[in-house]
């Protein structure tokens, strides 16, 4: 057992449920936006209303996080299985850690306007 701490929830059963959680609600959220645009005539007004509204914001935002924490422990898995030498496992994590940051920064400034 590889044992390390980068890894998100300290043991294998924590990460399967973080990869469960944020699986559902980036199900749930997907779903949602797939009836909206099914159901609405899409275009800048009603997607501004949408966004415009709290509860979509902190929607989206546990979507976004969801995304950050789904992909952090997918790749955290991926990596210290099938790369073995610890110096590019940690390059490897490390700019995947950086970038999964970088776009959860992003996304709530676009979120919320920062």
């Amino acid at each position: 057992m590889v044992n390390s701490v980068t890894n998100l929830g300290r043991s294998g059963v924590f990460d399967w449920m973080i990869q469960r959680v944020t699986a559902y609600v980036l199900a749930l959220y997907t779903i949602f936006l797939l009836g909206f645009m099914l159901t609405t005539d899409v275009n800048y007004e009603s997607w501004s209303a949408l966004f415009d509204q709290t509860w979509f914001r902190i929607f989206t935002l546990m979507a976004l996080l969801s995304i950050g924490a789904h992909a952090w422990v997918g790749l955290w898995t991926v990596t210290t299985d099938y790369i073995k030498p610890m110096g590019p496992r940690f390059i490897v994590q490390a700019a995947c850690g950086l970038t999964m940051f970088v776009y959860v920064v992003w996304g709530v400034q676009i979120i919320w306007g920062l």
